[in-house]
């Protein structure tokens, strides 16, 4: 079978999947493009994207430019003579760089394309209450996610499952998917198509902290649903009154039950034995939670931390 000259470009762990993917196939990895290295924590110690460090480890060439349409760093891509660019989980790139390959450029995106299109395809899967979801490579052009489909594979989503553990399993399949794709390229065995037109796709906007305030006026399903899908990145939160103090509740994951009860939805009940949230039609019961400044525990370890119950309300 022909081997493909690759530039592969992304960042996070979802896409380093895919580079290590590529480069145990017998196509060849001639350049890696990620972010720059920055600094983060409460030690600002530099970190390196979960590509690099793959890049690096395996003696790949790093390419990590501030800006991509800087001349240098394009001829020093053009000099690699790559048959095709892969990119996962990437930026937004210019037209004089993914027109750059003679082969094209595509992209490996966590959905059913035209669903979903956008930064947040897998936490909408879950929070819609999706039966499936699946992986697309596409031929980029300079609309987001709109680009002619090469290859598409479904994924049943399990009971109860949510963003990271579908995460996981979406990086694992479309890292498959990435490789089959450059087969089909390398044999011209695939027939791209343009992306079916519907009239209403379901959007995976970019989500920012203010989407993740969980709403209790919803109805449970709904409720539990968002929470699964914001979980474990980036957190359903609500607001907890502690005292005088107000602070930040983050929720992982819960039950809920339906029931007519009569109580104002959003408010709740804490003792030693159990925590609940009235919701619209029911009571939510969260399992796994971290109040702003702690870290993450089971509800017993949570409920153990307190002594006085009276004075938690939610805010």
């Amino acid at each position: 079978m022909k081997s493909l000259k690759v530039v592969f470009l992304g960042t996070p762990e979802f896409a380093k999947a895919s580079l290590e993917a590529i480069h145990h196939s017998h196509h060849e990895v001639v350049g890696v493009v990620t972010v720059a290295d920055k600094a983060s924590g409460r030690g600002q110690k530099i970190s390196q994207s979960p590509v690099k460090v793959f890049a690096v480890e395996n003696n790949l060439p790093v390419f990590q430019p501030e800006k991509l349409r800087n001349p240098e760093f394009l001829e020093e891509l053009r000099k690699l003579e790559a048959d095709v660019f892969v990119v996962v989980a990437f930026r937004m790139m210019p037209k004089v760089l993914f027109e750059m390959p003679k082969m094209g450029t595509f992209n490996l995106h966590a959905s059913l394309l035209p669903d979903y299109r956008g930064a947040a395809p897998i936490n909408y899967a879950i929070i819609n209450g999706e039966e499936k979801s699946g992986a697309t490579t596409f031929f980029i052009n300079e609309k987001i996610d709109e680009g002619n489909i090469l290859l598409q594979e479904e994924l049943p989503i399990l009971p109860d499952e949510n963003a990271g553990s579908l995460h996981d399993r979406l990086m694992e399949m479309g890292s498959k998917l990435v490789v089959r794709t450059l087969d089909g390229l390398a044999e011209n065995s695939i027939t791209e198509k343009p992306q079916p037109e519907v009239e209403h796709p379901k959007n995976a906007f970019k989500i920012f902290k203010e989407d993740t305030r969980i709403d209790w006026t919803k109805n449970s399903k709904e409720i539990h649903q968002f929470i699964l899908g914001m979980s474990p990145y980036p957190a359903a939160f609500t607001t907890l009154k502690i005292g005088e103090e107000e602070k930040g509740l983050k929720i992982f994951g819960g039950k809920f039950e339906i029931s007519d009860h009569g109580k104002t939805a959003g408010s709740l009940e804490i003792s030693k034995t159990g925590f609940k949230i009235f919701t619209q039609d029911g009571e939510y019961f969260p399992s796994e939670l971290q109040l702003e400044g702690k870290k993450r525990m089971n509800i017993k370890d949570f409920l153990n931390g307190f002594r006085n119950f009276d004075e938690i309300k939610m805010a």
